[in-house]
């Protein structure tokens, strides 16, 4: 009998224990299924039944984009090799793409059951918007250089990994910490932070946990999501405010957003810096031709121009172990959060997993905003050259074929 009441005693125990962490549970286990090839397209549009989020009211008038579409290219070549365009597209899972020439409209087309409205999940591009705030707290001294420790904002990192790197040196993804960014790895620190995010943990905690050196902060660039969370850190730190309520106040009430967007975050309110903007493809654009335009919208100064120069510059140091190559030998660079491609003309771009995209080409007049659901996003070409390469060809590829366009 006194076994059996200590049974009961512990079902008692476990039923309280899942029913205080039925949420929990819950969103872990649809985390864990959100890249299924059944679901993924769906909860990329859908990240606020994922995971926690906030809302971004937007404010003041609308952007009103002047539209002139224009035939899309049937063809293009890359390598030498002519490639159907729209077959590139269905390859890699489009799920959305708008082509914006000199401000105007001239593509935009939803795929695989998505429309205009939907806000679709950022991903790494968001790193970039976190970029545009950073130099913006800059500018108004809130920063005071990007020489500082981010333990001086940040003092619950003293002790970790972070400690000793500098500001600079996480913008730049050359903190120097280990950590595994393999997304396809169930054990990587990606897939933990992860984890982290679906059962409520803190990404604060998270970050302040982080205690491996792999090299000398600065030495060499290394991706490594988490340095971005840090950045937020200290931004919070810096202007007294929370990410989302900075990014509304100084960036979304500015630049005509078309609709509220979402940040997501973790259980304590913290945004997801490094990946959880959810807006609509429209307005990933609307943030392209900010930058396109030196950080101005009309009149207003919205980005510091210097900051949006500095930020979109091959800075960052040289790549830790094998480079990140296309086929004729020539590397992606990076800058503050945005990415430089091989060749480049003046252009750069923001990249978020499974294929998200903010493609600027200034010279061109050019900005691209895609969004998508690839699944096979990490793999290669029979010739080796990854698709992040291929997605860059099919942009210039664009760009140019409206720029021609233009011209007749």
């Amino acid at each position: 009998m006194k076994l059996l009441k200590i049974g009961l005693g512990v079902i008692v125990i476990i039923g309280i224990i899942l029913a205080l962490n039925w949420g929990n549970l819950q969103r872990l286990i649809r985390v864990k299924a959100l890249f299924d090839a059944d679901k993924i397209v769906y909860n990329f549009s859908h990240m606020d039944g994922l995971l926690y989020a906030d809302p971004l009211p937007k404010s003041g008038p609308v952007h009103e984009w002047p539209m002139a579409l224009a035939p899309f290219p049937e063809t293009y070549v890359d390598r030498g090799k002519e490639k159907n365009t729209k077959a590139m597209l269905e390859e890699l899972s489009t799920t959305a793409l708008v082509v914006v020439k000199d401000g105007t409209i001239v593509f935009e087309d939803y795929y695989q059951g998505t429309s205009k409205d939907d806000l679709r999940i950022s991903w790494s591009v968001s790193k970039s918007f976190v970029s545009a705030l950073t130099g913006l707290a800059l500018s108004r001294g809130d920063i005071e250089s990007l020489d500082d420790p981010v333990t001086k904002y940040a003092p619950s990192l003293k002790g970790s990994a972070y400690d000793g790197a500098t500001l600079r040196n996480v913008l730049h993804m050359a903190s120097g910490i280990e950590f595994n960014e393999d997304y396809l790895d169930p054990k990587s620190d990606i897939n933990k932070m992860g984890t982290v995010l679906a059962v409520g943990g803190s990404l604060d905690k998270f970050a302040a946990k982080q205690n491996k050196i792999a090299r000398p902060a600065g030495e060499a660039w290394q991706y490594c999501s988490i340095d971005t969370h840090v950045i937020s850190m200290v931004l919070r730190a810096a202007t007294g405010e929370a990410l989302q309520d900075y990014f509304t106040e100084n960036l979304w009430s500015k630049i005509g957003a078309s609709a509220d967007a979402a940040y997501s975050t973790d259980s304590k309110g913290n945004a997801f810096a490094l990946g959880g903007l959810n807006m609509r493809t429209r307005d990933y654009a609307l943030f392209g031709e900010l930058f396109r335009n030196g950080g101005r919208r009309g009149n207003t100064q919205i980005i510091p121009a210097d900051w949006v120069r500095a930020s979109t510059q091959n800075t960052a140091p040289p790549m830790a172990g094998n480079h990140n190559e296309t086929e004729d030998g020539s590397d992606f660079g990076y800058g503050y959060q945005w990415w430089i491609p091989p060749n480049a003309d003046g252009e750069y771009y923001a990249v978020g997993v499974y294929g998200q995209y903010i493609y600027v080409n200034p010279k061109a007049g050019i900005v691209i905003a895609k969004n998508a659901a690839h699944r096979q996003f990490m793999e290669a070409d029979e010739t080796g050259e990854g698709y992040m390469a291929q997605n860059i060809t099919l942009f210039r590829a664009i760009a140019e074929h409206y720029s021609d366009w233009e011209r007749k």
